[in-house]
């Protein structure tokens, strides 16, 4: 199955959560912070109004509270607007 976005929206597979820091100190699962990091994997046609400026295969960083997450065949999935996009990592 392929999730395929309608209009300004992204589909991003999130990147996974660091589980030490720098330093060395191992993290809990309770005291890791979800990551603001993810990987495009599909992007839509855009509309009239919204040309799309990324592209599959891009590493972003999108707001926190952003978008709607989607279980898809043991995979999980976020889907944002374009809009909520803040860089692109490169």
């Amino acid at each position: 199955m392929k999730l395929t976005p309608l209009g300004d929206r992204v589909v991003l597979k999130q990147v996974e959560a660091e589980t030490t820091t720098k330093s060395g100190i191992v993290l809990t699962t309770a005291s890791q912070e979800k990551p603001q990091e993810a990987e495009v994997v599909a992007v839509g046609p855009g509309t009239e109004e919204v040309k799309m400026e990324v592209t599959a295969g891009q590493k972003v960083i999108y707001s926190k509270y952003a978008g709607t997450e989607v279980k898809l065949e043991d995979e999980e999935y976020i889907v944002v607007r374009q809009s909520d996009i803040l860089a692109v990592v490169e």
